[in-house]
């Protein structure tokens, strides 16, 4: 069960409060740092996967040896 639907009024707003905390200590780490706190929230962009595919010519042969086992499988059956 989810833990955010078990907790009370209270401890809610208790979180909510820590993390407003931890906001403004991120964002005071930053400054006498000299980093952008966008910059250390935000993550890196995932790289986009290239969908690969099969040529024609594979198709091709693919559907070939697909067609040549059922091929098999029926001569098989009427032997």
């Amino acid at each position: 069960m989810n833990t955010l639907l078990t907790l009370t009024s209270a401890q809610l707003n208790r979180a909510a409060a820590i993390k407003d905390d931890i906001a403004g200590l991120e964002k005071e780490l930053a400054a006498i740092l000299g980093t952008a706190a966008s910059a250390a929230k935000t993550p890196a962009a995932k790289p986009v996967k290239k969908k690969r595919g099969m040529s024609a010519a594979g198709r091709a042969r693919v559907a070939a040896a697909q067609r040549a086992r059922w091929a098999k499988i029926k001569a098989a059956k009427k032997a």
